[in-house]
């Protein structure tokens, strides 16, 4: 039993809620136990100069701590952002492109704004699973504006994180959690259990493949149930355009 009570294969309470902002095209707020995140999805007419002329769009992210969003002061990324940040905000990009046709955004860049409010572990992991709906929030819109003809997101998407401490192999880490852990991974996974990425390291002894093929099989539940909030949240008419979409990557 870990000290918040929960089990070893338990996710932290989780809590998506959608729309949470006025004026982006989509948005949602996160929370994952003490992990709080602001994800929201802005929608621009033009592509990056490398994709002129592909008919292709394309999807980036930028991802930020606030202040005191932990127990000490995080200086603003001002001039420069930092690597670990700029590490994470293309983990997202990659992650959200990897369920999405971009041959069917057109000439259009989704932004995605991943804010930190609070910090208390996992945060890129919740970051990834609420960037998805602010993403479909914000496709759905174009789609009931005209401004798509087909839906391009083919499935659900969602990220955990697993880690080994004192033996034990733990789902969803808190800070504590993840400061003290033997191996620490993070997981992506679409709704129907296709990879995405797996970004793993072994703080002391190396850990086996059977080990990581239970880190996986572990992941797998959590983000199943993720994904199963997301599709609530979401409603069934979204479900039902990822069914019908021409890019479905089951």
């Amino acid at each position: 039993m870990r000290k918040d009570g929960r089990k070893g294969d338990e996710l932290r309470p989780l809590r998506i809620t959608r729309s949470y902002l006025k004026y982006p095209e989509g948005s949602a707020l996160i929370e994952l136990g003490d992990t709080h995140v602001l994800c929201t999805a802005s929608v621009e007419e033009k592509v990056p100069q490398f994709l002129n002329g592909t008919d292709r769009g394309w999807i980036t992210a930028e991802y930020a701590m606030l202040p005191r969003s932990t127990a000490v002061r995080v200086g603003r990324e001002r001039a420069k952002v930092n690597a670990r940040s700029l590490e994470i905000q293309r983990l997202i990009g990659r992650s959200l492109r990897a369920v999405t046709d971009l041959t069917l955004l057109g000439t259009k860049t989704i932004w995605i704004d991943c804010d930190v409010l609070q910090a208390d572990g996992g945060t890129r992991t919740a970051a990834i699973s609420g960037a998805y709906v602010a993403l479909a929030e914000a496709l759905l819109k174009l789609i009931e504006e005209d401004r798509l003809e087909k839906f391009p997101l083919g499935d659900y998407l969602a990220a955990v994180s697993v880690g080994v401490l004192a033996g034990e192999t733990l789902l969803d880490l808190d800070y504590e959690e993840d400061a003290a852990a033997a191996v620490d991974t993070n997981i992506v996974m679409t709704g129907s259990g296709g990879m995405v990425e797996v970004q793993g390291s072994a703080e002391e002894n190396p850990f086996s493949r059977t080990q990581l093929n239970s880190f996986l099989d572990l992941a797998g539940e959590g983000i199943k149930k993720i994904c199963a909030c997301q599709k609530e949240i979401l409603g069934p008419r979204i479900a039902a355009l990822i069914e019908q979409s021409p890019g479905l990557h089951k």
